[in-house]
C-alpha cells in the first residue's frame, strides 16, 4: 500500500497552513488531543504531516509531536523527511530515515522514502551520502521507478558529477519525458550545452519544464541570446510560459544589457497576468538595474508587496553599480528600520556603494557591524570590497593591510583591487607587487598583464612594457579581445575591436571619422601611452579610435533617433583614454551614454560621468 494513502484528513487538522503560528498549533493541538482523535496513529501521523509539509517554520514542533507517538507512521517519517529535503538542514532527513530503519513495526523504506532522501542528498553539496543513498535505491529494488530515476540524475547534477548522470540515464530502457528533461537540466546546469540542445532538440514531446531547462541552462553560461531566441521559439510552440520562463529571460537581458528585450519581457508579465512573485520582482529590479535604468528598477521595487533580503540587497547593490552611493545606504537604513536581517550579500552591497562615493569611515563601521551587531563572519569578498573601499581613496598602505591581514588566503580579487588602486594612484611598486600575486593565483589572468603594462606605459617604461609582453608571450597569455554589445530597436549587436564584418561599417566608420574631427577641434589629444611603443603615432590614435566601445557608440549615433540614451556593455574595464573620449561626445551630441563595463556603470552627460573621479 502506498505510504502516502491516508484516511481523509480532519477539519480541524485542515485550519493548519503556512501561516498558523506556533501559539494556534497548540491550541489545535489540544482540541485534537481533547477529542481523542491523536490516539489513532494515522491520526497523529497527518497531524504531524501537515505541520512538517504545510508549516516547515514549525518542523521542531512536529517532531517533538512524533516523538510522542508510540507507533509513527510510515506517511510521517515520509513526510518529515520530505520537510527536511528542502530546509537548510537537509542532513537531518536521515534521523528518520534512520528511524524507520530500526523500526520494530517492520517499516521499510518506500519509493516515496527514497525519492525524498535522494533530494535531500542533492542540497548536500560534495557529500559522499548521495552514492549511499543510491545503493539503497537499488537494495530496495526501485531503481527503475521514474521519479527516483530523474531524482537521482538531478542529485549528481546538484554535486557537480555530469558522467553520473550519464550513467543513470544511459541504463533507462524507455527514458519518459520526466528523466529526459531532468538529464537536459542537468547537462545544461554542468555547461553542456550543446549536449543538453541535442537532448532537448531530439525530445519528442516537452513540456514546459523542459523549456525551462534549456533556457535557463543557456542564461547561465552566459549564451543570452540563444536563451532569448529559445524563449521566442517556446512562445510560438504555445507553450505555458510562467514565473520560472520570465526569470530566465530577465537573466539573459542582464546579462546583455538589453534594456528593450528587457522591457518588453516587463510588459508580457503585465499582460498575461503572471504574478508578481519575489523571486520575479527581484530577477526584474536585477535587470533594469544591470540595463542601467534605475528609475524602473526602484519602481519595480516600490511597487512590490512583497519583498525579502534579497530583493533589498538587488535594489541596493543596483544603485551602487550605478554610481548612487549615497542612495543604496539610505536604503540599507530603510531595511534596517523595516525589520529585514541583511546577510551577506547585502553588505557587499553596502561596501559598493560606500566605495563609489569614497565614505571610507562609514565602510569600516559597517564591516565591524557585520560580526558585532549581526553575527556575520566576513567572507573573502568582503575583504576584497574593504581593499578596494581603501584603494579607491588612496589609502593603499592601509588597502595592503587589510590583506596582510585577512584571516584567509587573499584572493585575486583583493590583489585585482590593489591592482587597480595602484593604477589609479600611480604607485608602480604596488602595482608590480599586485600583479605578481594574481599571476601567482591565475597564471592566465590577461587583466594583471594589461593593466601593470599600461602602467609601464604611463611612467614612459618601455623597456617594462616590452618584458611585461615578452612574459604574456612565454607564457601563452593572450588579452580578451575587447567586445561592445548596443541594442537597437530590439536587436543587439556585438562590435568586437577591429573586426569590419558588421552590415553598416561603412557608415560606422564615416561617424568615427566625424567624431575624431569634432574632438581635434575640440582640443582634444588621444593619451597614447598605453597602446603597443613600437608604433607609429597615428597607428596608435587609430588603435584607440577603432577601440570596441568607441565603435559602439559610432553606430548607436547613427542608429537611435535623437534624445534616445546609448546604452552599452562591455566585456572589459573602460580605459582611460575610451572613458574621456565618451564624456567629450555626450557634450558634443548633447547625448545621454551609458557604458557598463566589468566592473560598474559610467552614466556620461553634457560632459560627466556618474564616477565622479572614482574610476
Amino acid at each position: 500500500m502506498s505510504s502516502l494513502r491516508c484516511i481523509s484528513k480532519h477539519p480541524t487538522i485542515s485550519l493548519i497552513d503556512s501561516r498558523t503560528s506556533l501559539k494556534e498549533l497548540k491550541q489545535i493541538h489540544a482540541q485534537l488531543l481533547t477529542n481523542g482523535l491523536l490516539n489513532d496513529p494515522n491520526r497523529l501521523g497527518q497531524f504531524v504531516a501537515t505541520i512538517a509539509i504545510h508549516n516547515p517554520n514549525n518542523l521542531d514542533y512536529s517532531n517533538q509531536v512524533l516523538d510522542q507517538c508510540h507507533f509513527p507512521t510510515l506517511f510521517a517519517f515520509n513526510s518529515m523527511i520530505r520537510a527536511y529535503s528542502k530546509t537548510s538542514t537537509p542532513h537531518k532527513s536521515f534521523h528518520f530515515y534512520n528511524r524507520i530503519l530500526m523500526s520494530n513495526d517492520n517499516l521499510s523504506p518506500y519509493n516515496y522514502t527514497l525519492n525524498f532522501m535522494v533530494r535531500a542528498c542533492a542540497q548536500l553539496s560534495g557529500s559522499e551520502t548521495g552514492p549511499s543513498v543510491h545503493g539503497a535505491v537499488i537494495k530496495q529494488g526501485f531503481e527503475n521507478d521514474p521519479h527516483i530515476q530523474s531524482g537521482l540524475i538531478f542529485m549528481y547534477a546538484e554535486l557537480g558529477r555530469l558522467s553520473s548522470c550519464h550513467r543513470v540515464f544511459g541504463v533507462i530502457p524507455e527514458p519518459g519525458v520526466v528523466c529526459q528533461t531532468a538529464m537536459v537540466s542537468a547537462c545544461a546546469k554542468c555547461g553542456d550545452v550543446g549536449l543538453a540542445r541535442d537532448l532537448f532538440d531530439e525530445m519528442p514531446q516537452r513540456d514546459h519544464v523542459a523549456w525551462n531547462a534549456m533556457i535557463a541552462g543557456y542564461a547561465q553560461c552566459g549564451k543570452s541570446r540563444e536563451a532569448l531566441a529559445l524563449f521566442h521559439m517556446m512562445q510560438v510552440d504555445g507553450v505555458k510560459v510562467n514565473e520560472v520562463s520570465m526569470v530566465s529571460v530577465l537573466s539573459a537581458c542582464s546579462h546583455l544589457g538589453a534594456l528593450d528585450h528587457g522591457k518588453w519581457a516587463h510588459a508580457y508579465i503585465e499582460i498575461n497576468r503572471l504574478r508578481m512573485t519575489v523571486n520575479l520582482g527581484t530577477a526584474l529590479i536585477d535587470m533594469y538595474a544591470k540595463c542601467g535604468d534605475m528609475k524602473r528598477a526602484m519602481e519595480v521595487f516600490w511597487g512590490m508587496r512583497e519583498k525579502n533580503v534579497y530583493t533589498w540587497s538587488s535594489a541596493m547593490g543596483g544603485l551602487a553599480m550605478n554610481g548612487f552611493g549615497e542612495k543604496c545606504l539610505e536604503l540599507f537604513s530603510l531595511m534596517k528600520r523595516d525589520g529585514v536581517q541583511p546577510n551577506e550579500v547585502t553588505f557587499v552591497a553596502v561596501f559598493r556603494g560606500c566605495s563609489v562615493v569614497g565614505l571610507v569611515a562609514e565602510g569600516c563601521e559597517h564591516f565591524d557591524s557585520m560580526k558585532t551587531v549581526y553575527g556575520i563572519e566576513p567572507q573573502i569578498e568582503h575583504y576584497g570590497c574593504l581593499v578596494d573601499l581603501y584603494g579607491r581613496a588612496g589609502r593603499l598602505v592601509d588597502a595592503l593591510g587589510v590583506i596582510d591581514s585577512m584571516p584567509m588566503k587573499p584572493h585575486a580579487g583583493a590583489w585585482g583591487a590593489l591592482l587597480n588602486a595602484s593604477r589609479m594612484h600611480k604607485n608602480l611598486e604596488l602595482g608590480k607587487l599586485a600583479s605578481r600575486k594574481i599571476v601567482e593565483l591565475e597564471a592566465k589572468n590577461h587583466g594583471a598583464y594589461v593593466l601593470l603594462s599600461n602602467m609601464y606605459a604611463d611612467s614612459k617604461n618601455w623597456d617594462g612594457v616590452s618584458n611585461v609582453r615578452q612574459i604574456m608571450k612565454a607564457k601563452g597569455v593572450r588579452k580578451l579581445p575587447g567586445c561592445s554589445v548596443i541594442e537597437v530597436d530590439g536587436e543587439v549587436h556585438e562590435f568586437f575591436v577591429g573586426d569590419k564584418s558588421h552590415p553598416r561599417y561603412d557608415e560606422i566608420e564615416v561617424k568615427l571619422g566625424d567624431i575624431s574631427m569634432r574632438l581635434k577641434s575640440f582640443g582634444y589629444t588621444a593619451n597614447t601611452n598605453p597602446v603597443l611603443f613600437d608604433i607609429e603615432e597615428e597607428e596608435k590614435e587609430d588603435a584607440l579610435c577603432k577601440h570596441s566601445e568607441k565603435v559602439a557608440i559610432a553606430f548607436g549615433l547613427i542608429s537611435l533617433r535623437e534624445g534616445v540614451p546609448i546604452r552599452i556593455v562591455k566585456n572589459l574595464r573602460v580605459c582611460w583614454d575610451c572613458h574621456e573620449v565618451t564624456k567629450l561626445i555626450s557634450k558634443l551630441y548633447n547625448r545621454k551614454i551609458v557604458v557598463r563595463d566589468r566592473n560598474r556603470f559610467h552614466h556620461f552627460q553634457d560632459g560627466e560621468c556618474s564616477c565622479k573621479g572614482y574610476w
